[in-house]
């Protein structure tokens, strides 16, 4: 399990980033509580899912309006034709931790990435 954050460093109906990770996942807490942790970067172009837009478990690109099944990872709508990876989330004594999925990334052409943990911090 990697820790990601204080849940409170999440507002409820948004996303943050969190680049202790390679590639860099975001953290999403619903309007329900819920929390749900994907890659950071949506599959179609190099945009942070964090900075998109959060409706129940769904979220939309920033960029090209591409949505995401927080659930399962999921695109519904292009131009994204693959899904974000997911990774199980849990939060325990308030802080969001999570099991990093060791399957393959689905990033855009030219953004790098691995299923490693790299230094960084939380932003």
């Amino acid at each position: 399990m990697h820790h990601l954050c204080a849940l409170d460093d999440v507002v409820p109906g948004e996303g943050l980033r969190v680049t202790t990770t390679s590639p860099p996942v975001a953290v999403f807490r619903t309007d329900d509580d819920e929390v749900y942790v994907v890659d950071d970067t949506c599959t179609h172009q190099d945009a942070s899912l964090a900075d998109g837009y959060l409706e129940g478990c769904w979220v939309e690109c920033p960029l090209h309006e591409s949505r995401f099944d927080l659930r399962t990872g999921a695109v519904d709508q292009p131009p994204a034709k693959r899904g974000v990876r997911t990774h199980a989330a849990q939060v325990v004594d308030g802080q969001v931790w999570a099991e990093l999925s060791t399957d393959a990334p689905n990033l855009p052409p030219g953004v790098a990435g691995s299923t490693a943990v790299a230094s960084g911090v939380t932003a």
